[in-house]
């Protein structure tokens, strides 16, 4: 299996205890759906575009989206030490479904970005998950625009289309059109200040 055919499942934050189990971070909704997992891949050396197989031994759910990993034939912190950091990989066949109106990250980068007032504005390149929200990098006129990933801003794909359907609010495009420009309550606090 290739990263390509893949999708990131989570990562191992640290080891956990003496007999080869780890901690890993799911970014999953729902943990309680994946502790039954028989099998996790794993790229080796990180960077070369390899996945490993490891077959699954235990998995118990912690706080939050955390789990204790157990894989099969790793059984001293040493080997589980390997481990640390490195991204957990699964097979994108093996992903939900989802609703009509949802989409996959993956599914989507290449896809035109529509706004509902201002029509076709570019192309989604990636999208960054950050702990706090979830981010659509998009491409418009040269620059990189950052939308947040929320049900206010981000509608629905089209996938015949190949189309993103968006609704942005007022002033996002001209933060990275013009990033020195002031806005509007600045230009009134210095018309203020001036008199």
């Amino acid at each position: 299996m290739t990263l390509d055919e893949s999708y990131e499942l989570g990562y191992v934050v640290k080891t956990h205890g003496l007999r080869g189990q780890m901690v890993a971070e799911l970014d999953v909704d729902d943990v309680q759906e994946y502790l039954d997992l028989e099998e996790v891949f794993v790229e080796r050396p990180v960077g070369s575009g390899k996945l490993f197989r490891f077959e699954v031994e235990r998995v118990t759910a912690q706080a939050g989206t955390r789990v204790l990993l157990k894989l099969k034939n790793v059984e001293r912190i040493e080997d589980a030490e390997l481990f640390r950091g490195l991204k957990l990989y699964r097979p994108l066949a093996e992903l939900p479904e989802l609703d009509d109106d949802q989409f996959y990250f993956h599914d989507v980068i290449g896809y035109n970005v529509v706004d509902t007032n201002l029509g076709k504005l570019g192309t989604v390149e990636a999208f960054y998950e950050l702990p706090e929200q979830d981010l659509l990098a998009m491409r418009y006129q040269g620059q990189e625009v950052l939308i947040p990933v929320v049900d206010e801003l981000v509608q629905h794909a089209d996938e015949d289309s190949r189309e993103l359907y968006v609704t942005l609010p007022e002033g996002l495009l001209d933060v990275y059109l013009n990033p020195g420009a002031p806005d509007a309550d600045d230009e009134a606090e210095a018309q203020a200040s001036r008199e």
